[in-house]
């Protein structure tokens, strides 16, 4: 993966903002956000008693780095019932691969710059 990659489902501007631009932070919020991802995304189903946790905790990792979309389909999620959140569980799934994947790219840039000193 490399930045021709990017969806556009993450603005990296708001996460350059809030880590000053600074490589390495990003990096680790980033890596953070990965680890996150993979400790909520099982939760993210109707038959897992934590899934208005798990979207309530996605939408807050999303949003400090710039995945307004995946926050938007956390947001909804949340807020739904039992009975509407299927869906809208599975809204935020997508969104959580596409903002990965987003990453993934970011990160390879990352690295990238990081062994051009």
């Amino acid at each position: 993966m490399a930045r021709r990659d990017l969806s556009g489902a993450v603005d990296f501007s708001v996460l350059e903002a809030m880590t000053g631009g600074d490589d390495a932070v990003s990096e680790e919020v980033l890596a953070l956000f990965v680890q996150q991802a993979g400790l909520w995304s099982p939760m993210l189903d109707i038959r897992h008693e934590g899934w208005r946790d798990a979207a309530h905790t996605v939408r807050g990792a999303a949003a400090g780095i710039g995945a307004v979309a995946l926050a938007e389909a956390c947001a909804a999620a949340e807020a739904a019932d039992r009975v509407e959140a299927p869906p809208l569980l599975d809204r935020v799934r997508d969104a959580l691969d596409i903002a990965l994947a987003d990453v993934a790219a970011w990160r390879h840039e990352l690295m990238l710059r990081g062994l051009r000193g």
